[in-house]
């Protein structure tokens, strides 16, 4: 969730805060704050976006080389001044900032309240600061020491960065399944939540694992665990410009998003298929394939747009691959008792590759023995790191909160998993499996086709806005990007939308549609054809208003659908990724014209790192 940004060097630490924060706010953007140490600690926050903060500090003391940020998506206590991280220890000896959330929060804070110890806010994070400084002045201990030991005591999950009055040289960092990474410069140290706000500094990076405790100075990283040990730092280098986060003229990072996507497709298949002779490889997967390809069943864990690929994959591997698929939320997956062991490949989907629930659902399978694999689309991510072998996406970051590249790509990932397993297998003939590749290669080119009638997109949202409710339908591999398109409407513009497969109508659904329904279907052509066209009939009995997505050249269901969105004409296996494309514009168009915030919607971030 929230976003953190630390430093330590020799320029100025302020600049470097809060432009991290503004490119970590579609983390969190409930408030903000930073801290900067210069003798004395000052401390500024302030509820709402980073630019109120930025507005709140102006004309006050900002020197100081070593400083702390965060953009607050809130868990314990409302989103406030008071709440709003950094939040100092009761003498104001410690000053931290916290993502995730300290489960034990409470009876720590019962029996740090008994010592005699005060509270200001609501958040679990202050008691966590509070327990730092107490351990400190009682046992007469370190610094370090005193945050090694109060985070033995921690249950919960914690991204955590610390500084000190009395270690003013020094900034303490800390990992337990919540994301932490390090830049290193020249006599200078990055601290953040992802590598987003450090790559204009520097390409070199150490990812923290779990239980990791990085002592950060000008000159000296030294890494530890909680016991102790001394670690030897893994620096790897980053491939993410500067220009890969910026809007470039676009009003919005999703607008943006949705128009990369002939490019971001492109470069998740580029190097992996040969259209020469027809083969898929996936070097991510080299080392397993045979034990992927002879698997007795696939389970796939994700969340939110994340599942909707992974529902598109199931019907890909059972139709090409002939594997038995299950689509399992992580979140739910990780509380049950699955019935999984040594023959089930488990297969997570994660665009941030840091969503807590899936991360907690990949320890679970492998405690059960299972080979797991992940598709995700940040590089030393934890779930690339957790996983025994994957795939990566090649989306490029993606900043709006509401997934439409990582969507598409992830799809484009498990269609080439299934052409290969399937062609491995002796299931899909060379001429197929030809075909298929090709298709493949073409979709960038008819997605262009396809964003070359923004304004067509336009014009419906236009007339859709005012809507309070809307139903998504489809059949097959449609369905999925049936309940994607609904997600999208309701989590930038807060219409109500459901997705249901088309069949399922009768079975609820038909008894809300009236003259004020907008009804989207994605009725392209396949073998439920006719079904859908017979669907669209019973909805237009009703009133309702009817948008369709349909095969270029489609004549009878123009005849009866109020709009029809034609796009090219595209093998029916392959039809998930092009169609999703109208409802993503549609719903960007829609949620614009009703004043919502389209990269920030209220209530969301862009990675769950917390239950």
């Amino acid at each position: 969730m929230c976003g953190i940004i630390g430093y330590i060097g020799n320029r100025k630490a302020y600049p470097v805060l809060i432009k991290g924060l503004k490119r970590l706010e579609y983390r969190g953007y409930d408030s903000a704050g930073i801290a900067l140490l210069n003798g004395r600690t000052a401390i500024y926050k302030k509820k709402g976006k980073v630019s109120e903060l930025e507005e709140f500090v102006q004309g006050a003391d900002t020197a100081g080389t070593v400083g702390i940020g965060h953009t607050r998506w809130a868990t314990h206590g409302e989103p406030n001044d008071v709440n709003a991280h950094p939040h100092h220890s009761e003498k104001g000896l410690f000053t931290i900032i916290h993502n995730g959330i300290i489960e034990n929060y409470s009876d720590l804070k019962q029996s740090l309240t008994e010592q005699g110890m005060s509270f200001y806010s609501e958040t679990d994070t202050e008691v966590l600061a509070n327990l730092i400084e107490y351990i400190y002045t009682t046992q007469k201990v370190s610094v370090e020491i005193a945050v090694r030991l109060a985070l033995q005591k921690v249950i919960g999950a914690y991204g955590l960065v610390v500084i000190s009055n009395e270690e003013p040289d020094m900034i303490i960092a800390a990992r337990r399944s919540s994301p932490l990474v390090i830049g290193l410069g020249e006599g200078e140290y990055f601290i953040a939540s992802d590598a987003t706000p450090i790559v204009e500094y520097t390409d070199r990076v150490v990812y923290l694992n779990n239980n990791d405790v990085a002592l950060i100075r000008r000159d000296e990283l030294l890494l530890k665990n909680l016991t102790n040990d001394i670690l030897t730092p893994d620096i790897q280098t980053i491939d993410l410009g500067i220009s890969e986060i910026e809007k470039h003229g676009y009003d919005h990072f999703m607008l943006k998003e949705i128009f990369e996507q002939p490019r971001s497709i492109q470069d998740t298949f580029r190097g992996r298929i040969r259209l020469d002779t027809n083969e898929i490889r996936l070097g991510g997967l080299y080392a397993v394939k045979e034990k992927l390809v002879h698997a007795k069943r696939l389970v796939v864990i994700a969340c939110g747009t994340s599942w909707h690929a992974g529902l598109v994959g199931e019907y890909l591997l059972e139709d090409l691959a002939r594997i038995p698929v299950e689509v399992e939320y992580a979140s739910e997956f990780r509380y049950r008792n699955p019935m999984i062991g040594p023959e089930d490949v488990v297969l997570a989907i994660s665009q941030s590759g840091e969503t807590a629930d899936t991360l907690a659902a990949i320890q679970l399978a492998k405690e059960a023995g299972s080979l797991v694999l992940g598709i995700c689309n940040v590089a030393g991510s934890s779930i690339s790191r957790e996983t025994h072998a994957g795939v990566y996406t090649h989306a490029g970051p993606e900043i709006g909160v509401a997934s439409t590249k990582a969507f598409t790509a992830q799809v484009t990932v498990l269609t080439m998993m299934a052409i290969m397993i399937g062609s491995e297998k002796g299931l899909l003939n060379k001429k197929r499996s030809a075909e298929l590749i090709r298709e493949l290669s073409e979709l960038p080119g008819k997605i262009e086709k396809i964003l070359q009638n923004n304004e067509v997109f336009r014009h419906i949202a236009g007339i859709y806005k005012d809507t309070t409710n809307a139903l998504y339908l489809g059949r097959g591999v449609s369905f999925p990007v049936a309940l994607e398109g609904a997600l999208k409407l309701k989590e930038i513009s807060y219409i109500h939308a459901e997705g249901y497969p088309a069949a399922e109508m009768k079975h609820g659904p038909i008894a809300l549609i009236d003259e004020n329904m907008p009804v989207v279907f994605i009725a392209t052509r396949d073998k439920s054809y006719e079904k859908i066209v017979s669907n669209i009939q019973e909805v237009k009995a009703r009133n309702g208003n009817v948008i369709a997505i349909v095969t270029e050249g489609d004549k009878t269901i123009r005849k009866m659908a109020d709009h029809v969105i034609e796009i090219p004409e595209t093998d029916e296996v392959l039809v998930a990724i092009p169609s999703v494309i109208p409802l993503q514009l549609i719903a960007y168009h829609i949620a614009v014209m009703r004043g919502c915030d389209v990269d920030q919607p209220r209530n969301l971030a862009k990675s769950v790192t917390v239950e």
